[in-house]
């Protein structure tokens, strides 16, 4: 492998550990703020991105505990699926990337990746019904506006994942022909 390539390669894996290590904070931060609302609400506006749903949490609690579940469900996956990212980017041999470890990390890639795509749609509708039932979920928006992108990215993704795990049958046949 040319230094230009090993050099963009390590550059990569930097910043997937930058966005790693942001959607983590990110996810952490979620979690605090959904136990600061349910246990000291009058913080809520001082705690990170200032997701207030006071308001929600006193109309429904069940609706609350559903649309902070999707949120929280949707910033954990993100994470995880950089996770996935950075163990494969460390664990790879760009001689020889063929092998079943890549592949099926590439499978779970796409997975993750379309779960994360499908979550932020069903959570979109959800907040267009709550809604239409006088709920405010307009700062919610931001959680799952990228729906459509993950649901596109999980199916790319997925035929890249089916290419490589051909590309394994291929090598094993003919490291057993030779």
């Amino acid at each position: 492998m040319s230094k230009t390539n090993n050099f963009v390669f390590k550059v990569l894996l930097i910043v997937a550990w930058a966005i790693f290590v942001g959607l983590c904070i990110e996810a952490g931060g979620l979690l605090v703020n959904f136990f600061f609302s349910l246990y000291r609400p009058e913080f809520v506006q001082n705690l990170y991105q200032k997701l207030d749903l006071k308001k929600m949490y006193e109309d429904s609690k069940l609706v609350f505990f559903a649309t902070y579940s999707l949120i929280l469900s949707i910033s954990i996956l993100k994470a995880y699926l950089f996770y996935i990212v950075i163990r494969l980017m460390h664990k790879m041999d760009l001689s020889k990337p063929f092998n079943t470890f890549v592949s099926h990390q590439i499978l779970q890639m796409s997975y993750y990746t379309l779960s994360i795509g499908l979550l932020g749609y069903i959570a979109n509708q959800f907040a267009k019904n709550l809604m239409k039932h006088g709920f405010v979920t307009n700062n919610l928006n931001q959680f799952w506006a990228d729906n459509q992108a993950f649901i596109l990215m999980g199916a790319v993704i997925y035929i890249i994942a089916t290419i490589f795990k051909k590309g394994v049958d291929i090598q094993n046949e003919n490291d057993l022909t030779v």
